[in-house]
C-alpha cells in the first residue's frame, strides 16, 4: 500500500464496545492478570522478561497448557511491562510492582482502555515479525548469542512486509467492494504483496514466492489473533505434514480455507486505523464531520464510497435543523471551480435527505444560476406544487453540470457513457446548443461525450461543439 493511496472511509464500532473487546483479548487480560500477580517476589532479568524459574508459575496462574504455553507466558509478561501494567523497580535486583495504567482497565474511560490495548497491540506486532523459537536457538553461536546474520532475517523489511499485508488487510476490509464477509483467503492476500499488478500468469517463481509468504503469515496471524485484530483460520496441518513439501498457491474455491482464512475485527479495523494515522496516511472514518461546515462535508463525501457518503451526511444532518442545515449546504454548493459541479451533486445528494421542512431554502434559491435548476429538481420530487418551469438555457446549464460531476467522480465509467448515449438520443439539437452555455466546463464535457459516444456521427458533433466553445472562450 502506498503512501499516495487514498484510504476509504470507515466505520467503526463505538469506544464502549471496543474498550470491551479489547478487554476481552487474551493478549490483554492474560497481561492484566499477571500484572495484579506480580509482588515484591517477583523477579526480571536485564532485559525485563520474567526469570526462568518463575515463568512455571505464570504459565500456571494463565491455565496455558502445550508445548507453547511458556512463550504464551512470556509474552503477555512482555505486554504488561510495554504497557505500563508492569513497572519495574530496579533493574539491577530485578524488582517489579504494579504499573500506573493497570488501574485503567478498571477505572478508566473507554479510550484509556484503548490507548493501553494499543501499546500492547504494538508489542504482539513486533513480536509477530521476531523469528519463531527453534529459528532463534538454531542461531546461537559460541557465546549464546542469537547471529541475526545467520537467519536471513530483516528486521526492518519483515517489519515492512508485515504493515503491508496488514495495511492491505485494512483496505479490503475497509472498501465496499471488498468480500462480502470481509474474509480474505491467505493466498490472495500473500499474492496481494508478491504478485504485480499488471502480471497475467504469474510464473513459477513468483507462485513460490507467495507459498513462502503464505507460510510466514501463517505464523505471524496466530501471533496476531490473540490480541484481537484478526480472526483466523490457520493453515491445515495436513497440508505441512511433511516439513519440506510446502503447498502450492490454491486455484480450487473449493479447498481455499484449508490454506488459511483472515478477517479484520472490529477492533482491528480501529487498531490498524490508529497505526496507519500514526504512520502520517490519511483513514477517515465515519463520523468525524459532523461538526465541520457544509463546505468541508460536500468536499469530503464527494471522494467517499456512496455507503460511506450517506453516513457521514446523515450523521452530520441528525445534528442540525433541517432548514439550516439546506441554507448551509446550499452556500456551499456554489462555485465555478473545477469542483464545484461535483460538490453541487454532493448536495443534491444530502438534500434529498432532508425532509420538506428545508422547501423555503430552495424557493430562494430558485432564481440562482448555479442552484435553481437543483432547487426544480428537489421540489418537483416532493410534489410541491408552484414550481416554475425552468428556461431552456437552464436547462441545457443543469446538464453540462450534471455531466461534469459524473466526470469528477466516476471518469469514464458505464454509467456515465450510458448518459451521454441518453442526453444525445433525447436532444436531437444538443451539441448545436450545448456549446453556447456559459458553464467553466462546457469545452470539457462536450470533448468527453466526444470520447465516450460510439455513434461516430453524433461523437464527431461533440468534439466539433467543444472546439466552438473553446473557440467562445478564448481557450
Amino acid at each position: 500500500m502506498s503512501d499516495s493511496s487514498p484510504l476509504p472511509p470507515v466505520r467503526l464500532h463505538s469506544e464502549a464496545e471496543l474498550a470491551r473487546a479489547a478487554l476481552s483479548t487474551p493478549s490483554l487480560s492474560r497481561a492484566a492478570r499477571l500484572a495484579r500477580w506480580a509482588g515484591p517476589d517477583t523477579r526480571v532479568d536485564v532485559g525485563g522478561s520474567l526469570v526462568e524459574e518463575q515463568l512455571p508459575a505464570a504459565v500456571e496462574l494463565l491455565g496455558l497448557t502445550g508445548d507453547d504455553a511458556a512463550a504464551w507466558a512470556s509474552e503477555a509478561w512482555r505486554v504488561a511491562v510495554d504497557t505500563g501494567l508492569v513497572e519495574i523497580l530496579d533493574e539491577e535486583d530485578g524488582t517489579v510492582t504494579a504499573g500506573e495504567e493497570l488501574a485503567l482497565l478498571t477505572s478508566g474511560s473507554p479510550h484509556d482502555v484503548l490507548t493501553v490495548w494499543l501499546a500492547a497491540l504494538e508489542t504482539v506486532v513486533a513480536d509477530a515479525g521476531v523469528p519463531d523459537m527453534d529459528g532463534l536457538v538454531a542461531a546461537l553461536d559460541a557465546e549464546g548469542e542469537v547471529d541475526f546474520s545467520s537467519l536471513d532475517w530483516d528486521p526492518e523489511a519483515e517489519a515492512d512486509f508485515l504493515d503491508g499485508v496488514l495495511g492491505n488487510l485494512y483496505l479490503l476490509t475497509a472498501g465496499e467492494d471488498g468480500p462480502g464477509d470481509g474474509t480474505v483467503p491467505l493466498p490472495a492476500l500473500a499474492a496481494s504483496m508478491i504478485v504485480p499488478n499488471d502480471m497475467g500468469e504469474p510464473s513459477n517463481d513468483v507462485l513460490e514466492q507467495v507459498s513462502d509468504a503464505m507460510m510466514r503469515l501463517d505464523d505471524q496471524f496466530r501471533v496476531l489473533e490473540p490480541i484481537g485484530i484478526v480472526e483466523y483460520q490457520p493453515v491445515d496441518e495436513a497440508l505441512m505434514a511433511e516439513a519440506d513439501d510446502e503447498p502450492a498457491t490454491p486455484v480450487d474455491d473449493t479447498d481455499v480455507s484449508r490454506y488459511g482464512l483472515v478477517r479484520l475485527t472490529p477492533l482491528g479495523l480501529y487498531g490498524l486505523r490508529a497505526r496507519l494515522l500514526e504512520a502520517g496516511y490519511t483513514a477517515p472514518a465515519v463520523g468525524e464531520l459532523v461538526d465541520k461546515g457544509a463546505d468541508v462535508l460536500l468536499d469530503s463525501t464527494s471522494r467517499f464510497p456512496q455507503a460511506a457518503a450517506r453516513a457521514e451526511t446523515e450523521q452530520w444532518l441528525a445534528r442540525r435543523e433541517p432548514l439550516a442545515a439546506a441554507r448551509e449546504l446550499l452556500a456551499a454548493a456554489r462555485g465555478g471551480d473545477a469542483g464545484a459541479p461535483l460538490r453541487r451533486l454532493c448536495c443534491q445528494q444530502a438534500l434529498s435527505l432532508v425532509g420538506t421542512e428545508a422547501e423555503p431554502a430552495l424557493r430562494e434559491v430558485l432564481d440562482d444560476p448555479e442552484l435553481g435548476g437543483l432547487a426544480r429538481v428537489w421540489l418537483s420530487e416532493r410534489d410541491i406544487p408552484g414550481v416554475p418551469a425552468p428556461s431552456q438555457e437552464l436547462v441545457f446549464w443543469l446538464t453540462i453540470d450534471t455531466v461534469a460531476a459524473q466526470l469528477a467522480a466516476e471518469g469514464n465509467s458505464d454509467e456515465l457513457r450510458a448518459l451521454v448515449e441518453g442526453l444525445a438520443a433525447q436532444h436531437s439539437g444538443f451539441f448545436t446548443a450545448a456549446w453556447r452555455v456559459e458553464h467553466p466546463a462546457t469545452a470539457d464535457v462536450l470533448e468527453a461525450m466526444g470520447r465516450l459516444h460510439p455513434d461516430k456521427k453524433i461523437a464527431k458533433a461533440a468534439r466539433k461543439a467543444a472546439f466552438k466553445a473553446r473557440s467562445q472562450h478564448g481557450i
